[in-house]
């Protein structure tokens, strides 16, 4: 990769760290679940009027919007509401890959290597030793939901792999479109209108930089430069910059926020970025290197909607499977 690239790669992954910061003050001034409403709302528009029409079917963009919208970034945002920290919130979520394998090997029949499976036990332990912390200190409610969101976070990878979307930026931007109602209805019950309507009301130019930079930095420029990115580069050079994620998220929650980091947390990131990279990049080189052994040829029979190049149950290439691994 040439310096230019491997600044831009790096930038991405700060940014995507530093947002469960800015997730962390954006809490302060909207409930939870109307916070992830507008980030997708903002997210959206005006986006979606410029990326073209959705380039895969609707039962994948709605089934991603649903699993990673509604569902995993209303956990997140409902759990660090709760009190999960925002740098151990960037490091537990990483626990996606080990349920993304699982969730891969039931319903793909993506059977795990001994590594990966090696992986996905040191990622628990970190789960395992980040629960005794976070016990030690404040309720593991919030903690709870998170893994939740990383759960969720699973099943959209999965769907993602099976969608094999050609272009991941307008993809995303069109799964944007999906949580926004269904957020909305769910932040009128349970977080009633009158707090919805008092945090609208009480908006100011710190709310609405909050709400800019999770939709257009870490979302549209964020997804979209990782895209671009993995067009230009095999995933196994860019994907190892994912796991900078959880490092700019706790170092910078420990600057701005003051959120300490004690002896067991760090051996939980340690763990749990040392199982992520088991469990994701080894996979990663080796389906490369077996893509690479294997002569072109001409596309076998496919099934109606199958995308060339695809086949039924082995995923995408990791490529375009990587962009929609990172939040």
């Amino acid at each position: 990769m040439r310096p230019a690239h491997v600044a831009l790669a790096a930038l991405v992954a700060a940014l995507w760290g530093v947002n469960f910061v800015v997730i962390e003050i954006g809490l302060d001034h909207f409930p939870p679940l109307l916070f992830s409403a507008l980030r997708f709302l903002v997210a959206a528009l005006p986006a979606v009027f410029f990326v073209g029409r959705p380039k895969v079917a609707w039962k994948w963009i709605l089934g991603v919007g649903l699993a990673l919208g509604v569902a995993k970034f209303g956990l997140l945002f409902t759990g660090m509401s709760l009190g999960a920290p925002a740098g151990l919130s960037s490091l537990i979520l990483q626990v996606q890959a080990v349920f993304t394998a699982l969730f891969a090997f039931l319903a793909l029949g993506e059977r795990p290597g001994r590594v990966r499976v090696l992986g996905m036990a040191v990622a628990l332990a970190g789960i395992g030793v980040a629960a005794v912390d976070e016990g030690a200190s404040s309720s593991l409610t919030g903690f709870a939901l998170v893994i939740a969101a990383a759960v969720a976070w699973g099943v959209s990878n999965v769907l993602t792999r099976r969608a094999a979307p050609p272009d991941p930026l307008n993809f995303m931007v069109w799964v944007s479109t999906v949580p926004v109602l269904p957020l909305l209805g769910l932040s009128l019950l349970v977080e009633g209108p009158a707090r919805d309507l008092a945090a609208l009301r009480a908006l100011d130019p710190a709310g609405v930089g909050v709400i800019v930079f999770v939709a257009w930095i870490a979302t549209v420029f964020g997804f979209g430069a990782w895209g671009w990115l993995l067009r230009r580069h095999p995933a196994s050079s860019v994907a190892p910059f994912s796991l900078l994620v959880p490092v700019f998220g706790m170092t910078s929650a420990a600057l701005v926020l003051d959120e300490p980091v004690s002896p067991l947390r760090w051996c939980a990131a340690a763990l749990l970025v040392g199982g992520v990279a088991l469990t994701s990049l080894n996979i990663r080189r080796r389906r490369e290197a077996e893509a690479s052994s294997v002569r072109p040829g001409p596309d076998p029979v496919r099934a109606p909607g199958e995308t060339p190049g695809v086949r039924t149950g082995s995923g995408p290439d990791p490529a375009r499977v990587a962009v929609e691994e990172r939040a």
